[in-house]
């Protein structure tokens, strides 16, 4: 034989295992839903995962049992991230944003056999729990709370549940191929689906989170993840903190703008992620308060597209490179992120700002492509738009107890989103395949469009959808909202897009609302749009 490396199988336990052996004495700090802030270690973590392991497995729980949490980002989360994956058993965070009709079935459907949860959702335990058919533990994350116990009867105390567990837990190990975690997204028609992930692929995908070309987290960075841990895993950001042995700051139930420059500044933050509602309250506290977010380095910006004058922002006013990414919960999720080239450098400022718009390259471990209306491959000349496939290491293959479903084509799974690859691999998503507008037979991108809209200083935020015309069958409308002591008129608003884009694709008509309706992971709901003004270039 001439030789072979060790094998041992990809597992979740390994890296709280790693966070502790070498990161042991790093500070995570932790905004408590009953308030206040903790401070814990990446050692006080993982030996609480343990005791929780410990105590899970005591209650009589088997192997790929699925834990269900109803949970803010806070030090108890994350201790259950590892506890119950390191266990053997299936970690399932569900969006308590969602209708108390889609909760359970959800939690019936993933057939959970305990439900932890934080006191925020204390009323919607009581009124969901006795339609939860498979349920058998509900465990409290705090200590003994006589309030919470006269609300949900035989109510476990989840610290009183770790002080009972064993700090000597061993982590069994097993196949790693295991599911470890489970999500149900929202972005499907009719119920939620369910997708699994494997102890592999979210080693994997933390691997590929960890490179300099994706986020690249370090154990000089204190990271704080706005985006909740049960939307896709916190974007992966607990695995790939442990691994690299990152400070983390845990932000609790509040993620309104002045408590997260607060927090920055605090704990000195250097690299925090979120969607782009969150970052538009953001700028508007920093902005507000005065504060220059001078420890924030970068940031990433997922979950729908950036507007291009936040990008700018970022990197003028307080010096902060934005990650745009893209990805969906089928991919665990990271898809793509956006960093430059060597051969960018060179080029003029405008070429290098207009680089950095799109959602960028994937990484090692994803394969993208764009296909027509026939199923055949398209050109990547940067100007052909098609269906978006995808295929790679933590993408699924079948959505969770979904039998005889076949999602995939040749084995590329189809992403619902219509884009564009150029030369380099780097991906810009032109619109949602349902959001796209088609007037008169051509197409108009209403991501475009509001990346457009956004960048004006009257509006605080944007939107664009198609809607009926008598003559075009859809034409674009801008749905705007003021920004805080501006008047702006729909004439100055759609004078703005002149020069910017074609004439016939500039929108027909604006409407201001006072807010735009947003759904459970933050994204603009369109369709409430549409229907809402449905009648508005017809009546």
């Amino acid at each position: 034989m001439l030789g072979q490396m060790m094998t041992k199988p990809l597992l979740i336990s390994a890296l709280i295992d790693h966070a502790e052996r070498y990161h042991g004495g790093t500070e995570i700090w932790s905004v408590e839903t009953t308030g206040g802030t903790e401070q814990t270690t990446w050692g006080g973590i993982a030996q609480n995962a343990r005791r929780l392991a410990s105590a899970l497995t005591a209650l009589g729980l088997e192997p790929q049992a699925r834990c269900a949490t109803l949970a803010w980002n806070n030090r108890r989360h994350l201790e259950i991230y590892y506890g119950v994956s390191g266990a053997g058993m299936v970690c399932h965070t569900v969006n308590p944003r969602l209708f108390p009709e889609q909760l359970v079935y959800i939690m019936n459907h993933a057939e959970d056999r305990v439900l932890l949860f934080d006191k925020t959702f204390v009323p919607l335990v009581k009124a969901i729990r006795a339609e939860l058919k498979t349920v058998r533990h509900f465990v409290y994350m705090g200590p003994e709370d006589a309030e919470v116990s006269a609300a949900v009867p035989d109510v476990l105390s989840y610290d009183g549940l770790v002080a009972g567990g064993d700090p000597g837990f061993a982590w069994p190990e097993f196949d790693e191929n295991t599911a470890s975690s489970l999500c149900y997204t929202s972005g499907t028609t009719g119920h939620p689906k369910g997708v699994l992930y494997s102890h592999r692929s979210t080693l994997l995908h933390a691997f590929a989170s960890n490179t300099r070309d994706v986020i690249g987290y370090s154990a000089s960075d204190t990271v704080m993840p706005v985006v909740p841990m049960f939307h896709v895993n916190a974007w992966g950001a607990p695995y790939g903190c442990a691994m690299s042995g990152a400070r983390m700051v845990m932000p609790g139930p509040g993620l309104d703008g002045d408590s997260l420059v607060r927090l920055i500044d605090t704990h000195k933050v250097t690299l925090a992620m979120g969607v782009p509602t969150i970052w538009l309250g953001l700028l508007a506290a920093a902005k507000k308060s005065g504060s220059k977010l001078d420890s924030l380095t970068r940031n990433v910006i997922g979950g729908s597209a950036c507007p291009p004058s936040m990008i700018d922002t970022f990197r003028e006013v307080y010096g902060v490179d934005t990650v745009h990414a893209w990805g969906m919960t089928e991919m665990s999720p990271l898809g793509s992120a956006n960093q430059p080239l060597a051969k960018h450098r060179d080029l003029p400022e405008a070429e290098r700002r207009a680089t950095r718009l799109n959602q960028g390259r994937p990484p090692f471990g994803v394969e993208l492509k764009i296909v027509g209306d026939d199923g055949q491959d398209l050109p990547e000349d940067g100007k052909t738009q098609g269906d978006l496939m995808v295929r790679g290491h933590w993408v699924l293959d079948s959505y969770f107890r979904a039998e005889g479903e076949d999602l995939l084509a040749d084995g590329w799974f189809a992403t619902g989103d219509v884009a564009t690859l150029d030369g380099d691999g780097y991906l810009t998503i032109r619109d949602r395949s349902k959001d796209i507008i088609k007037s008169g037979g051509e197409w108009i991108s209403s991501v475009e469009l509001e990346g457009i809209a956004m960048a004006h200083p009257k509006l605080a935020n944007a939107a664009v959808v198609g809607v009926p015309h008598p003559k075009w069958d859809e034409r674009p409308l801008l749905v705007a909202v003021r920004a805080e002591g501006e008047d702006p008129t729909p004439e100055e608003l759609l004078a703005f897009f002149d020069g910017k884009i074609a004439k016939w694709q500039v929108p027909d008509a604006v409407v201001f609302v006072d807010a735009l309706p947003v759904g459970a992971t933050g994204k603009v709901l369109k369709r409430e749009l549409k229907a809402q003004f449905a009648d508005a270039l017809t009546a």
